[in-house]
């Protein structure tokens, strides 16, 4: 299911687009041909967010709170229909402090604003996570992301080094998740959505992960959507256009 954002919406997203200092992104984002990256991406990366704010649109009530992890160039269209169409509040959390620099000095004049600090920290409660290429991060996790993408060596796999990352990985889905309440939603890759599931097996609540999955921006990794906590028999569940967005 997929909601049309407002054109006031889709053209103050194009306008945020057209602001970013592209060659400072570019050499946080990339060791070299940062600008050409940004070249290739930023177009893609806007109309997708545009797609899957409006999917996420159609899946969060009005008035809530939001948490995104690792919030960067690739969540400004969702950011921006939150608080620009339903009026959510949204805390946006990237450890990269030169990337949270650059957007917030590009970005001035917007109902949010980037933080540059552990999301895990982050006050409050949340109904919707979005934790996004962050779990499989290769340049916070790269033992553990090389075993989830196929790309580990035999001959230089550590094993030692993995434990220590799985154990930062579940460490990091603890903590954002217990600020989640229940039923909430989780908008992660597809990638990990295995951490989230074993989160929710561990604690026996359920889950249901959306029928489709849609393009990442930048990274790649195929996007989704997970329902978590509702406890409600089948058959008490509405079956409206939302309902049936999720697997039963």
């Amino acid at each position: 299911m997929k909601h049309r954002l407002k054109g006031a919406t889709r053209l103050a997203i194009a306008h945020l687009f057209a602001r970013l200092d592209y060659p400072a992104l570019g050499r946080i984002y990339c060791h070299d041909g940062g600008e050409a990256f940004w070249r290739a991406k930023r177009g893609p990366c806007r109309r997708w967010g545009i797609t899957l704010a409006g999917v996420l649109q159609g899946l969060l009530p009005r008035d809530g709170r939001s948490l995104y992890v690792g919030a960067g160039v690739a969540e400004i269209p969702p950011l921006a229909m939150e608080t620009m169409e339903l009026g959510r509040e949204v805390a946006a959390f990237n450890l990269r402090a030169d990337e949270v620099r650059v957007l917030n000095q590009d970005l001035q004049g917007l109902p949010f604003r980037f933080v540059d600090r552990d999301a895990g920290a982050a006050p409050g409660r949340v109904d919707h996570l979005w934790i996004v290429s962050v779990l499989n991060d290769p340049e916070r996790f790269p033992h553990l992301s090389a075993l989830s993408y196929g790309r580990a060596l035999p001959l230089t796999f550590d094993p030692a080094r993995f434990s220590v990352e799985r154990r930062l990985v579940r460490r990091l889905a603890d903590r954002c998740l217990r600020k989640l309440t229940l039923p909430g939603l989780v908008t992660t890759s597809t990638e990990e959505v295995m951490w989230i599931a074993e989160w929710c097996h561990k604690r026996r609540i359920p889950y249901q992960v959306g029928r489709r999955d849609y393009p990442a921006p930048v990274v790649g990794d195929p996007i989704c959507f997970l329902r978590v906590g509702d406890n409600r028999p089948r058959a008490a569940r509405s079956r409206s256009q939302q309902e049936r967005y999720w697997r039963e």
